[in-house]
């Protein structure tokens, strides 16, 4: 498991944009599991949209990059030094669905599978659930390159 500050020592984001609060599972080049807690006071409900809050469905497409760059970075047996020094680029997001709206107060979970690992590059397949209810799905292919 991975708190928030681990997970800052991992990725470069920060507030507003750390889409990830913790990493609940993890196994090395298969998968992994993470969860952001869906929150009235995120900035992006002051215009999306102030009488009808729903979550951006590109905000869990980034969410789900974020969990699967930490699955990258732990799977490759960096230090935090070296993993300092990268940062993931996303190449493609192909099938992406959105099949129900996410709200504030939902528990949003990411569930990201390795499909193909080839050096720096990374495809996986994506899954985001509230209440065990698939709300979004996507192919994402990410690469790893130095700063």
């Amino acid at each position: 498991m991975l708190s928030v500050t681990d997970i800052q020592k991992i990725l470069p984001h920060r507030y507003p944009f750390l889409l990830v609060d913790r990493i609940t599972d993890l196994k090395k080049d298969e998968y992994v599991i993470g969860y952001k807690n869906i929150s009235i006071s995120e900035p992006v409900f002051q215009g999306h949209f102030p009488d009808h809050p729903i979550y951006p469905g590109v905000m869990i497409l980034e969410g789900m990059a974020q969990a699967g760059g930490i699955l990258a970075f732990q799977s490759m047996d960096m230090s935090e030094e070296e993993a300092a020094q990268k940062v993931v680029y996303f190449m493609s997001i192909d099938g992406a669905k959105f099949r129900a709206p996410v709200k504030p107060g939902d528990k949003l979970e990411y569930r990201m599978t390795v499909n193909k690992h080839k050096g720096a590059i990374w495809v996986l397949e994506g899954k985001a659930y509230v209440d065990d209810i698939l709300v979004s799905e996507a192919e994402l292919k990410a690469m790893i390159v130095d700063k």
